[in-house]
C-alpha cells in the first residue's frame, strides 16, 4: 500500500513543478533592447530614456547580432514569451 501512495504523489508533485513552470514562464516579461528605430542598431539604454529628447526606442524580444536587433518587435503586446502552454506570436 505505501508503493502505490509514494507513486502518487510523485505524480501530483511532478503535475505541480510543471504547472508552476507554465505559470511563470507565461508571466515573463520579453527581452528589450534600446535601439535606433530606423537602422535598429543597438543603442546604450540613456538613448531611451521617456523624456521625448532621446533618439532610441525600445525594441522587445528577437535577438541581437552583428550590433543590429532582428526577429522581435518595437510593439511589446506583440511579443510574448513561449513556454508551456503559452501561446507564441511575434513580428516585426
Amino acid at each position: 500500500m505505501s508503493r502505490r501512495r509514494l507513486r502518487s504523489s510523485t505524480v501530483v508533485l511532478g503535475g505541480m513543478g510543471v504547472l508552476a513552470a507554465a505559470i511563470t514562464s507565461c508571466g515573463s516579461e520579453p527581452d528589450k533592447r534600446c535601439v535606433d528605430p530606423i537602422t535598429r542598431e543597438v543603442l546604450p539604454n540613456y538613448e531611451c530614456d521617456d523624456d521625448g529628447t532621446r533618439s532610441g526606442t525600445y525594441y522587445y524580444g528577437g535577438g541581437k547580432s552583428g550590433g543590429k536587433v532582428s526577429g522581435g518587435s518595437f510593439d511589446k503586446a506583440a511579443v510574448e514569451r513561449g513556454g508551456f502552454g503559452c501561446s507564441g506570436s511575434g513580428g516585426g
